[in-house]
């Protein structure tokens, strides 16, 4: 095995600082997905890809309290869970040596690795969800809407349109006082002098909860890298919307103006789009048919920042 290999190589797995079984096949013999002959310039755009993608993550890290050892054991597991869902060989079962050969870990360290427990949000994103769906009903459904088509103020429970039919019928069988909690606790819902309930936002957006918004973090920052990992592999045949307008020399007057402006403006588009979503989700519309179950949405978010002349 260690013909015609390079001595240094040919020592360094002798004394196990490199596994041996990893000089063996290189990422193109074992998985058509992975090139091992990156050029250059395309590690180099990538790495300076990931470096701008990790310095606002690395902020929000810092923040709140994460240290480097945590999230380097958060990265490998990353790392582990995809190769082994993803880049296994087709008909043969996903092995530890190879899923070795494909992140640079040592064996040993992936067998460590697939031991940790999952971190799971289901909790932060559960809560996310539920309080979304039931603005939005509020906001679209016309049995919850006055005649001018804006959202009524509902009683609690009652004949009628009220929050409990509300959430009955876009919540499940979660009890309506807990999520009434939840929108209260961030601001989303008022009650009235007279205990009927006003909605204050035409969206959910945690204004109190952190473990939400941190959940946030994670929904759509990843639907957003998915779609560029999409367009990435082959979105010249089939590509997903994914656009952005920017200048960068915008006096700071025009800051406050532009922001209002484009708020205003995607809100009305995503409501729009959330109708026809509505109308075709089999949980809020059972008499859509067809086959499969799917995901899709789209996101808006406004960015800015000073301009250092660096893109």
């Amino acid at each position: 095995m260690l013909q015609n290999m390079d001595p240094r190589v040919a020592v360094a797995a002798v004394s196990g600082a490199i596994d041996p079984f990893r000089l063996l096949l290189t990422g193109a013999d074992i998985f058509g997905k992975i090139s091992p002959n990156m050029s250059n310039s395309s590690l180099s755009a990538l790495s300076a890809a990931v470096v701008r993608i990790l310095r606002p993550l690395v902020r929000i890290l810092l923040r709140n309290g994460m240290p480097y050892g945590v999230f380097a054991d958060l990265a490998e597991q990353a790392y582990v869970d995809i190769a082994m869902a993803e880049f296994g060989v087709e008909g043969r079962k996903q092995t530890v040596s190879r899923v070795s050969v494909i992140t640079g870990l040592s064996r040993k360290e992936v067998a460590r690795v697939l031991k940790l427990p999952v971190s799971n949000d289901a909790g932060a994103a559960e809560r996310y969800n539920r309080a979304a769906r039931v603005i939005a009903a509020w906001v679209r459904d016309r049995r919850f809407n006055n005649e001018s088509g804006k959202p009524l103020v509902l009683p609690v429970e009652g004949d009628g349109p009220s929050f409990k039919e509300l959430v009955a019928k876009y919540s499940g069988d979660i009890p309506h006082r807990a999520v009434l909690d939840e929108l209260t606790r961030v601001a989303a819902v008022e009650r009235l002098e007279d205990g009927r309930l006003r909605l204050r936002v035409r969206s959910y957006v945690p204004r109190t909860g952190e473990l939400e918004k941190l959940g946030i973090l994670g929904t759509d920052v990843a639907a957003l890298i998915a779609t560029v990992d999409h367009n990435l592999r082959g979105g010249t045949e089939d590509p997903m919307f994914q656009r952005k307008v920017a200048y960068d020399n915008l006096p700071d007057q025009a800051l406050a103006v532009f922001r209002d402006l484009s708020g205003e403006q995607a809100q009305a588009l995503l409501e729009e789009w959330d109708r026809w979503l509505a109308e075709n989700d089999r949980d809020v519309n059972p008499s859509v048919e067809g086959s499969g179950r799917n995901r899709a949405g789209i996101g808006i978010y406004y960015f800015q920042e000073p301009y250092d002349g660096k893109e």
